[in-house]
């Protein structure tokens, strides 16, 4: 039997990348508690992401398919979890703190009658007990969390765990299941995907974003910087940014937005709000770019350039060009 059962999303037809970062550290924590790792893939032609899985360390997945689950249904897909996970009887199960993860790991944790801790950026063992490390106070401080039941339920913020190949066998288990639609509570009537290609704000290894200080212009200027870095790389905005029209709430980068953790933040005409800051301070290194030398986002950035945004970023792209193309 598993002792770690992972949640593989699947999105759009792809599965995500915090599916992988997930089978890796599932795999870590697999072999400290000397067990199996295993892993849920729901919706309709999951099977076909098992093989993937299995790359990353995954021994077993449990592949749900059912005509109710070819789109997200919290109460569905959160029934078919608890089901799983109840016949299994993992002892850790681990999640993604996406938004699909936000809404269901807590409904199937509500389900089993335990508890999940959220959001947490790193994970040890201490025994067979499961300890999880998680921002409070808006990043001020960290503490550590252990979920008293079994199973012992977690989400992982994106983009903070390494993934790692470990070729293990990835066998598929087919799971039997049947909705109990007498639970529904909503239905979705239309449900409208971002077709540019562009990469998920909170799985960009590089976000460009631009705040207040670009003065309704338009964003050519980081756009053009993030295509120069490449296909990992997008562009993100303030809350006063997206308030004022510019860009959509999707780019909105903070505590009433995405939080996000990408290798490199450039900061471009951004203050620094305390919630700007809960929502991309645990970036791994901060470039900002302000006129103002007092911003708040110089006490949080490694680098910062006290100019005209439109003076340097402009110099940047023509280094970034020609030092990329090496």
């Amino acid at each position: 039997m598993s002792k770690v059962m992972i949640y593989g999303e699947i999105k759009g037809g792809k599965i995500k990348k915090t599916a992988f970062e997930l089978a890796s550290e599932g795999r870590k924590l697999a072999d400290g508690l000397g067990g199996e790792l295993s892993a849920v893939l729901m919706g309709a032609q999951a099977e076909q992401f098992a093989s993937d899985l299995g790359r990353y360390g995954v021994d077993t997945v449990y592949v749900v398919e059912a005509p109710e689950l070819e789109g997200y249904n919290s109460e569905y897909y959160a029934q078919a979890l608890a089901q799983v996970i109840a016949e299994k009887k993992p002892e850790v199960v681990l999640l993604s703190h996406t938004m699909q993860g936000k809404d269901l790991a807590p409904r199937t944790a509500a389900k089993l009658g335990v508890a999940t801790v959220a959001d947490c950026v790193s994970f040890r063992l201490d025994g067979s007990t499961l300890v999880g490390k998680r921002p409070m106070y808006a990043g001020k401080c960290y503490a550590e969390w252990t979920a008293m039941a079994s199973p012992q339920m977690f989400s992982a913020r994106p983009n903070v765990l390494e993934t790692a190949e470990n070729a293990k066998a990835g066998a598929v288990e087919k799971i039997a299941f049947t909705v109990d639609s007498s639970r529904t509570t909503y239905s979705t009537k239309e449900l409208s995907l971002d077709t540019s290609g562009k990469v998920d704000l909170t799985e960009a290894e590089i976000i460009v974003s631009g705040g207040r200080g670009m003065g309704g212009s338009d964003y050519t200027l980081l756009e053009e910087m993030a295509s120069i870095f490449g296909p990992t790389a997008t562009v993100g905005a303030s809350r006063a940014a997206v308030d004022a029209g510019w860009r959509p709430h999707s780019d909105q980068v903070g505590q009433t937005g995405k939080t996000v953790t990408p290798n490199l933040y450039v900061a471009c005409g951004i203050s620094g709000s305390i919630q700007h800051l809960a929502g991309m301070g645990s970036s791994k290194v901060i470039v900002a770019i302000n006129k103002d030398p007092e911003a708040p986002i110089f006490t949080k950035a490694d680098y910062g350039i006290v100019s005209d945004l439109f003076k340097v970023v402009p110099e940047m792209n023509k280094e970034l060009r020609a030092l990329l193309a090496e």
